[in-house]
């Protein structure tokens, strides 16, 4: 019965700190324009799913970063490029 409280506990954790979590708490935006190849965080309009972006830099493929940070980084967009 300990065990299964663990690894029940251990899979709480993990999901609170999941980039897609910390989204829905507002406390990230997706970043646009500034994933290395393979890295992108969620679908986009030419890959199926995470980890599927084609190039670096592509326009449409986002990773989540914390509130303020896009507007810092040069390249980066709030929203999804062409």
């Amino acid at each position: 019965m300990k065990t299964t409280t663990l690894m029940i506990a251990a899979a709480v954790a993990a999901a609170a700190t999941s980039p897609l979590t910390a989204q829905a708490q507002n406390n990230t935006e997706k970043c646009y324009g500034v994933v290395k190849a393979g890295k992108n965080d969620c679908q986009t309009a030419t890959s199926s799913c995470s980890g599927t972006s084609k190039k670096d830099a592509q326009k449409d493929a986002w990773i989540a970063v914390p509130k303020g940070t896009c507007e810092k980084i040069v390249g980066a967009s709030l929203t999804a490029g062409k």
